[in-house]
């Protein structure tokens, strides 16, 4: 029987695959109301990373939060067998990951950030992250449809006179950036990303504020001046996806033309 492997990825010098420059996101595509039955979801297409994000409202809340009138938003992230080139088993129960556990945390934080989570009652909305496919990135594209599920979710609490406002109080997105080959790179895909110098995520929300940094040297030590330039790198990246994600939204209702982004110096 025949193994499969994973493409050998291409030089350097050959370029970016779709021919991006280095300062280019992957297209990007963000269908809202994918799954008829969640209380909100989205689909988002970056490149050939696809990610399927539903909400789910819960009239309950953590054991910790019981009678405190306040309520929770987490996430949970899982990856399709055949989401690569080569089968991941299904993890069940007590096997989850360290990278997936990573993952819905990081995205469970992200949402609760920009989330007026008094404003939601003791209910607890529950935001499943699942991969269809993966070429890198696939944490940063959680994210970002993960907000948009959320919105959905949240408009349909306030259209059903659950909520008296809107507990979205910013949009939030996800963007990968390294350096490979000494060039800094946005949006990078797995061909990229499995070779890169330097590998950060970052998520940002619609005013340009940082919500979370994670970096690591793969090689070398970098600088500050490295990190700040990437990080004006990631803002412009956030920048366009925060715009797909209103142009998704919009679709939906005006409310969300009222968040903006603005990036910081």
């Amino acid at each position: 029987m025949k193994t499969r492997t994973r493409p050998e990825p291409a030089p350097v010098e050959a370029g970016r695959a779709l021919r991006r420059t280095p300062a280019q996101l992957r297209p990007v595509k963000i269908t809202v109301d994918y799954v008829d039955f969640a209380d909100g979801s989205a689909f988002i297409e970056a490149g050939r990373t696809r990610v399927l994000a539903t909400a789910t409202i819960e009239d309950r809340v953590p054991p910790f939060l019981k009678g405190t009138g306040s309520g929770w938003v987490t996430a949970e992230y899982a990856m399709l067998p055949r989401a690569t080139t080569e089968r991941t088993p299904r993890e069940r129960g007590n096997r989850m990951s360290g990278r997936t556990q990573e993952i819905q945390r990081l995205v469970g934080r992200s949402l609760r950030a920009v989330t007026d989570l008094r404003a939601l009652g003791e209910r607890q909305i529950i935001i499943d992250c699942d991969v269809i496919q993966a070429d890198g990135g696939t944490r940063a594209a959680s994210v970002t449809a993960g907000c948009v599920a959320l919105g959905l979710a949240l408009k349909k609490m306030l259209d059903e006179g659950l909520i008296d406002h809107m507990p979205l109080r910013h949009l939030v997105a996800g963007v990968s950036v390294g350096v490979l080959g000494g060039r800094p790179l946005l949006d990078l895909d797995y061909a990229e990303d499995s070779r890169a110098d330097l590998d950060m995520n970052v998520v940002m929300t619609d005013r340009g504020e940082l919500v979370e940094v994670q970096a690591g040297a793969e090689k070398n030590p970098f600088s500050k001046k490295d990190l700040l330039d990437l990080l004006r790198l990631a803002g412009r990246g956030v920048a366009k996806l925060i715009q797909v994600q209103k142009e998704a939204l919009k679709k939906k209702s005006i409310l969300f033309m009222a968040y903006g982004y603005r990036e910081k110096p």
